[in-house]
C-alpha cells in the first residue's frame, strides 16, 4: 500500500512538492510502517495525542461563550486542516504533510487564547511563544516525556506557521495561509454572533473582493492562491488578495481581538500569574512528568509547560482549588 502511495506521489505531485519517501527523517530512527507513509503516521500521532484532545476546551477568541457554535482551538485547528488540504489538492502538493502540520500547529497554545500566551511571555524569565511550545509538545512533552518523534518536515512546519516564520516546504507555506484564511473568516462569524460586530461594519473593499459569506471568502482566497501558484515553486496570493487579507486581519485585530482580549485580560493575568508564582516556588508540586525535566529545562520552562497545557476549565478550577476559600474548610 505504501509503495502505491509513493508511486502516485512520483506521478501526480508537483515537482516542487515534498514527497513522502524523501523526508529528512525523525529525531530518533524507528522502523517504518508497512502501510502508512511517515507523514500519515505523524498525522495519526498528533490526532491521538493528549495535547490535541485538550484543544477542545481552549479559547480561540471568546472565553466561555454562551452558545454551542463558537470556535474553540480544536475547531479552528480542524478548519485550518480542511483549508490546507483543499489548497494542497488544487496545487498538487502533499496533502498528508499539510494535514499533519495543520493539526499540530497550535498544540502548544495556552488557555485563554493569545491573552494567555502574552501573560506567560511577560511573567516567565524564559519567555513564551505558542509556536515554539507546539514544537516542544511534540518533541518532549507528549507520551510522558518521550515525545511523538515526528518527521523534520512536520516539525519545521509547526515551528514556522506564523507570519514571521520561514517555511521550508510549500506545504508549510500552505498551512501558514490556511491559518490566516481560517481565523479571520470564522472569527467574523463568532464576532457577529457575540454582538461585537454587525455585517455592515466589515470593511467594504476586502469584502467586495472576497465575498459576503464565510464560504465565499474562503473559496475566493483558495482560488486566488491556485491561480497565482499552480505549477510554481512558491505559494502566494495576488497582490490585490494579499492586501485584502491584510486589511481584513487588521480590522479584526482592532475591532474584535483586542476588544475580546480586554474582557479576560485582567482575569487571565490574575489566574495565570498566581499559578505561575505558586508552582515556581513549589516545583515539587508539579505533576511527575515535569520533575525529570526541571534540571534540564529549568523551573520557569517546566512551569510554562504545565500552565500552557491546561484547558481553560482546568486552569480556572485549579485556581479556585488553590486560592479560593471553600465553605467548611479551615
Amino acid at each position: 500500500m505504501k509503495e502505491r502511495i509513493y508511486e502516485r506521489e512520483r506521478t501526480y505531485l508537483s515537482p516542487y512538492a515534498q514527497r513522502s519517501e524523501e523526508t529528512k527523517g525523525r529525531l530518533k530512527p524507528e522502523s517504518p510502517c508497512s502501510m502508512r507513509t511517515d507523514f500519515q503516521r505523524d498525522r495519526d500521532r498528533i490526532i491521538y495525542s493528549k495535547a490535541f484532545l485538550r484543544l477542545k476546551n481552549k479559547t480561540q477568541v471568546f472565553f466561555a461563550p454562551d452558545g454551542d457554535h463558537y470556535m474553540s482551538r480544536l475547531t479552528h485547528t480542524l478548519d485550518v486542516s480542511q483549508i490546507a488540504r483543499s489548497l494542497a489538492r488544487c496545487l498538487d502538493l502533499n496533502e498528508d504533510l499539510c494535514e499533519a502540520i495543520a493539526l499540530g500547529h497550535d498544540l502548544g497554545h495556552t488557555p485563554f487564547g493569545h491573552v494567555g500566551e502574552r501573560v506567560l511571555d511577560a511573567i516567565s524569565s524564559c519567555g513564551f511563544r505558542h509556536y515554539e511550545q507546539s514544537l516542544r509538545v511534540v518533541d518532549k512533552l507528549e507520551k510522558d516525556g518521550k515525545g511523538l518523534n515526528l518527521t523534520y518536515e512536520v516539525r519545521s512546519g509547526i515551528l514556522n506557521h506564523t507570519p514571521a516564520g520561514k517555511p521550508e516546504t510549500l506545504e508549510a507555506e500552505v498551512v501558514r495561509y490556511a491559518d490566516l484564511i481560517a481565523y479571520i473568516n470564522h472569527d467574523i462569524e463568532d464576532a457577529i454572533r457575540a454582538g461585537f460586530l454587525k455585517k455592515e461594519q466589515l470593511p467594504a473593499r476586502p469584502i467586495a473582493l472576497l465575498g459576503q459569506t464565510t464560504s465565499a471568502r474562503i473559496n475566493a482566497a483558495i482560488l486566488d492562491i491556485y491561480r497565482e501558484s499552480y505549477g510554481k515553486p512558491y505559494v502566494k496570493t495576488s497582490a490585490e488578495m494579499g492586501e485584502a487579507l491584510v486589511e481584513l486581519r487588521e480590522f479584526m485585530f482592532c475591532n474584535v481581538y483586542e476588544q475580546a482580549n480586554k474582557l479576560i485580560q485582567e482575569s487571565a493575568e490574575r489566574m495565570l500569574g498566581a499559578l505561575y508564582t505558586y508552582f515556581a516556588g513549589r516545583p515539587e508540586e508539579l505533576p511527575p512528568l515535569y520533575h525529570s525535566m526541571r534540571e534540564e529545562s529549568g523551573v520557569p520552562r517546566v512551569v510554562c509547560d504545565y500552565l500552557s497545557s491546561m484547558s481553560d476549565r482546568y486552569a480556572v478550577n485549579l485556581f479556585k482549588r488553590l486560592f479560593v476559600p471553600r465553605e467548611g474548610v479551615v
